[in-house]
């Protein structure tokens, strides 16, 4: 019998689960988790400040999961160590556990750089994680001044969670607009506006150099402009690091992340990686990045625990995509922003598709983002611009633009 280790216990680790047990239904499965809470889908946190969900519905899989998957579950510990001679993890408690094959899907974790007296800030947070979450709804009041560094998808989502729980909400962030590394800056702006009319204020283009602290556990940021922001709560959402540490003392290859191929292998034998701490292949740009996105980290993971099994899958196909609503404003966003930038915009509604040899890299949609899905699909196909009506699709999503016999193949049906 097959002895399998997984290396946390995210969505990354719950694809890697299915996909051995698609193959394997006999071997052992055990999990180390540095979380002590059931497998739970972290884009949901801020929706858990808002009230939109609960600690229930957050659960990616159901409480009979780890049950009715064999899964030994180590909670609340974390793995410090791999050798990959005698083939086994050993966990901050001293426990060595051995392994036949290992996936290592770690996940990230907030990179929050030295800023001078932050450690002398009592009421600061990441926001991350389930446990951040909680930590932020019992420290925040109703009169509470909150300042988030950070103004990326992190950042955000932390403000539009807070927003009816505290009094203000100040974020800031070092590049000249918001979501910087998903947004154009003409796109940004869009998004900056609706976010400010929903009670968000913004320092863009400046952020915080020293903090003091105040006999409260709040304090005060002095910014790099020379204002100075007073606050009752600290959250630093500047950005993550990936958890590649294991694979890299291995002797793996390691750039923002563990390098893996298709089959999510790293260099190390009998060794994968999957989810945020992977840099694996994207599509829309020919090269290896990190695609730290949801479907991703599960479909990552669910091809490292088909080929940990014996069988064979190939992950050739991915990119990035992100999918992210504020206050009711939808955004979506997919591929490199690479060639030519054509845009249909219309009723406050912004689409922006960049096309190069032909062939759709990557798009911007802000306002309505209805079947994008097939926008996405010219992505992964490497669909011909020329073979379909293009200028039909970037005005309105829909297969009429394909051929009768195109529409037979993706849609089925009647056409």
């Amino acid at each position: 019998m097959k002895n399998y280790l997984i290396v946390g216990n995210g969505i990354a680790a719950a694809g890697c689960v299915e996909g051995i047990r698609s193959v394997d239904p006999d071997g052992a499965i055990t999990v180390v988790s540095e979380e002590k809470h059931h497998v739970y889908s972290r884009p949901l946190i801020s929706y858990y400040l808002e009230g939109k969900t609960d600690l229930e519905r957050m659960k990616y899989r159901g409480d009979s999961f780890y049950e009715e998957n064999g899964c030994r579950v180590i909670f609340g510990v974390r793995a410090i160590a791999a050798d990959p001679v005698l083939k086994q993890v050993t966990l901050e408690d001293g426990t060595a556990l051995p392994y036949d094959a290992l996936c290592v899907a770690a996940g990230s974790r907030p990179f929050v750089p030295p800023f001078e007296g932050l450690e002398e800030i009592k009421n600061r947070f990441s926001f991350m994680t389930l446990d951040d979450a909680l930590a932020l709804e019992a420290a925040v009041k109703k009169n509470s001044r909150v300042l988030i560094v950070g103004a990326g998808l992190i950042g955000l989502k932390c403000a539009e969670g807070l927003r009816d729980r505290a009094g203000s909400i100040v974020v800031c962030d070092l590049a000249d607009r918001v979501l910087s590394s998903i947004l154009d800056p003409d796109c940004a702006a869009v998004v900056q506006k609706h976010l400010e009319n929903n009670g968000i204020e913004f320092m863009v283009g400046d952020t915080a150099v020293k903090f003091t602290a105040d006999s409260r556990g709040g304090g005060a940021a002095l910014m790099k402009s020379g204002r100075t922001v007073d606050f009752d709560v600290l959250v630093t959402a500047v950005g993550v690091r990936a958890n590649s540490g294991l694979v890299k003392d291995m002797g793996g290859s390691v750039n923002r992340g563990a390098v893996v191929n298709t089959r999510m292998e790293t260099n190390v034998p009998s060794v994968y990686a999957a989810g945020d701490c992977a840099e694996g292949y994207d599509a829309s740009l020919g090269a290896n990045r990190v695609l730290a996105i949801l479907p991703n980290a599960y479909m990552q993971g669910h091809a490292a625990g088909v080929n940990m099994a014996g069988g064979s899958a190939e992950l050739a196909n991915s990119f990035p995509i992100n999918s992210v609503g504020f206050f009711g404003l939808h955004i979506m966003t997919a591929g490199a922003y690479d060639g030519e930038m054509t845009e249909e915009s219309r009723d406050g509604s912004v689409r922006r598709f960049f096309v190069k040899d032909g062939l759709l890299r990557g798009f911007i949609l802000i306002g309505s983002t209805e079947r994008a899905g097939i926008y996405t699909s010219l992505i992964r196909e490497k669909t011909p611009l020329a073979s379909v009506d293009f200028g039909l699709i970037k005005n309105s999503a829909s297969n009429v633009a394909f051929s009768p016999d195109e529409r037979r193949k993706k849609f089925g049906g009647v056409v």
